[in-house]
């Protein structure tokens, strides 16, 4: 699923993405506070990962515009800054969780994932369609009971049909969810990926509105 970094230290920001990457999401960094609240304004991300002490605009004012546009995005405050009034000042403003540097990945993701399942309105981390069990938490998929291996892109598809089960998907959207703003992939790469799931799954899981998109039923 699509993020977005705003975190101004190359180096860090940098081992940051491709840590977030390597466990599944798509992620989008953006340098400064301006930058940022661009792009968190545009583009409907499933999370955003917040520094406080930016250039041009600092994380307060950010998140203050983030919220008072009407964006609900999920925001995860990530800084050195852990004082309490720091926190409390955050979590006025609308941040949704804080985590102080420095901290474990695992922590990282797992709190990202709990923000994105409950934005999503699920928040039970395991979900049963059919014979299909979706473990969101440890991103383990079974069918009938037997462990299905599944691309992390084929996972995020998934999850995403999944988490907005009896709607409508398009193929933009999927996209845009699985794929940064550097990814260079084909036009056909959402089909693929779908015709994949359903090889491993059963066709009947995925339903195709043709020229539109996709959905699980609820």
């Amino acid at each position: 699923m699509r993020i977005l970094v705003v975190e101004d230290e190359p180096d860090f920001a940098r081992a940051l993405v491709r840590a977030l990457e390597e466990e599944g999401f798509a992620v989008d960094l953006a340098g400064d506070g301006d930058e940022g609240l661009f792009l968190a304004t545009e583009v409907a991300y499933a999370a955003i990962v917040l520094d406080l002490m930016l250039p041009k605009r600092d994380g307060w004012s950010v998140l203050d515009r983030l919220r008072r546009a009407g964006r609900q995005t999920p925001v995860l405050v990530l800084t050195a800054r852990d004082s309490v009034d720091d926190r409390v000042r955050g979590l006025n403003l609308g941040a949704d969780d804080y985590l102080a540097k420095p901290f474990a990945l695992v922590e990282l993701v797992a709190r990202l994932r709990a923000l994105i399942r409950r934005a999503a309105g699920d928040v039970a981390p395991i979900v049963a369609i059919g014979d299909v069990r979706v473990d969101t938490t440890a991103r383990r998929v079974e069918l009938a009971g037997l462990p299905m291996e599944l691309t992390a892109r084929e996972y995020a598809i998934l999850e995403l049909l999944v988490q907005r089960r009896g709607r409508l998907v398009t193929r933009t959207e999927i996209h845009d969810h699985i794929y940064g703003d550097s990814a260079d992939v084909l036009s056909n790469t959402v089909d693929v990926h779908v015709a994949s799931l359903r090889r491993k799954l059963g066709r009947e899981l995925i339903e195709t509105r043709r020229g539109l998109g996709y959905l699980i039923d609820a």
